[in-house]
C-alpha cells in the first residue's frame, strides 16, 4: 500500500510569477498546475543514457538512470527515488480516481504519480513521471 506524506502548501502569487518566467508553457502547466503531458510524447520517455534526472524547476536530484525502466505506461518510469530526493506524496482525487501524486521535495513541483504496480524486486512501486517536470544530466 502506498503511503502519503503531507498536504499542499498555500498558493503564492509572487512566486507563481517567477515560475511563469522561468518555465516553458508545458513545464509550467505540469509542474505548477499539476498537469500531465500527453502519453508517449515526453523527451525522456525512451531515454536510455546513463545519468541523473533532476527537477526542472530547482535542479534537485530525483532519480538516476539505474532506477529507470520501460513500463510501457507512456511516461518515464522509475522503480525508486534517490535517497536524498525527499519526494512528497499527496492524495489526488482528480479525474474520478484515487491516486498518489508525487512532488519535488525541494520546490514542491508536481512530477507525476506513483503506483503500486512496479517491479517487485525493487519494492513494487512505479513512479510515473512527466518528462516536462524533469531535466536529464548525462553521466560521464
Amino acid at each position: 500500500m502506498l503511503k502519503l506524506t503531507e498536504n499542499l502548501p498555500k498558493f503564492d502569487p509572487l512566486r507563481d510569477a517567477e515560475w511563469r518566467g522561468r518555465l516553458t508553457e508545458l513545464q509550467y502547466h505540469v509542474t505548477r498546475q499539476a498537469g500531465t503531458e500527453p502519453p508517449n510524447s515526453g523527451i525522456y520517455y525512451m531515454e536510455e543514457r546513463d545519468g541523473d534526472y533532476l527537477c526542472i524547476c530547482c535542479g534537485h536530484l530525483l532519480f538516476t538512470s539505474e532506477m529507470k525502466y520501460h513500463s510501457r505506461c507512456g511516461w518515464p518510469a522509475f522503480h525508486s527515488e534517490d535517497e536524498k530526493a525527499g519526494i512528497r506524496r499527496l492524495e489526488d482525487r482528480t479525474h474520478g480516481m484515487l491516486r498518489v501524486e508525487v512532488r519535488c521535495g525541494s520546490c514542491d513541483a508536481h512530477l507525476g504519480h506513483v503506483f503500486d504496480d512496479g517491479p517487485l524486486e525493487f519494492g513494487g512501486e512505479r513512479y510515473c513521471i512527466n518528462s516536462a517536470s524533469i531535466d536529464f544530466e548525462q553521466g560521464e
